[in-house]
């Protein structure tokens, strides 16, 4: 009984997809005939299997080629501030400028001290061959007019003078102004001193300058005069021989502080 009961189900699941692919009539086996059925029911699906383990990592592949350009991004967002730069050499001196325009007119400024006239006021006072053996006293005197009282008289003698016939001996040249000497800044003088001179009689001219201050204004009396020196006593003293004497007076402005 089970071996027939086997040949028949063999001929239920075979027979059909006999009869489909040939289109015949039932084939008969070893005496048993079998007839196609109806298709069953199909079957549940089974149960997944379990995964497979990893495959090996392959081996590394060949560099492709360089592909081609992309397209240009967007430009990112601005970066941090770098730190400050040294200074660099200074640069060659570029050409000069077109010149500007005038500037508004500046404010009146303060009214400033008051000068001296477009024309110096000055004198000079010369004599020919003076010759004058005086060994104290006024030699030559020329008058001038001072303009202003806050300016200066600027003098200068320029002519010969000597002493002679006489050993450490001392004689001293001199201006006064109205009949004094000057005391701001100092007295204008000049002196000459002969140590062995006993037999010698030598003229050379000579120049003795300085600035006056502290002098009104008006008529003023320059005088220039003969004196001994301190410490000294009188000595054979001439001034002016055989040549041209000058006494020159100049009004200017007070010094720089």
């Amino acid at each position: 009984m089970k071996p027939l009961m086997v040949v028949m189900l063999i001929c239920v699941a075979v027979l059909p997809v006999i009869k489909s692919k040939t289109n015949k009539t039932p084939v008969r086996y070893s005496g048993f005939s079998c007839l196609s059925g109806r298709p069953g029911i199909p079957g549940l699906h089974g149960k997944p299997g379990a995964p497979g383990r990893d495959g090996r990592d392959g081996r590394e592949g060949i560099q492709g080629k360089r592909g081609p350009r992309g397209f240009q991004g967007s430009p990112g967002s601005q970066g941090r501030p770098g730190s400050p730069g040294s200074d660099g050499k200074p640069g060659a001196r570029g050409p000069q400028g077109l010149k500007g325009d005038a500037g508004p007119k500046g404010d009146k400024g303060d009214r400033g001290p008051r000068g001296l006239s477009s024309h110096s006021n000055w004198k000079e006072c010369s004599w020919k061959n003076i010759d004058d053996g005086k060994d104290k006293g006024l030699i030559k005197n020329c008058f001038f007019h001072k303009k202003y009282s806050h300016t200066v008289l600027h003098v200068y003698w320029n002519g010969d003078f000597r002493i002679y016939g006489c050993n450490n001996c001392c004689k001293r040249w001199f201006f006064t102004f109205n009949g004094a000497e000057c005391k701001s800044p100092n007295a204008i003088d000049g002196i000459l001193h002969m140590g062995t001179g006993k037999n010698q009689n030598i003229h050379r001219v000579r120049h003795i300058e300085g600035h006056c201050d502290k002098i009104h204004k008006g008529k003023v009396n320059v005088g220039f005069n003969v004196g001994n020196c301190k410490g000294y006593g009188n000595a054979d003293a001439r001034t002016g021989w055989n040549s041209v004497s000058r006494l020159f007076i100049e009004e200017v402005p007070r010094p720089q502080k």
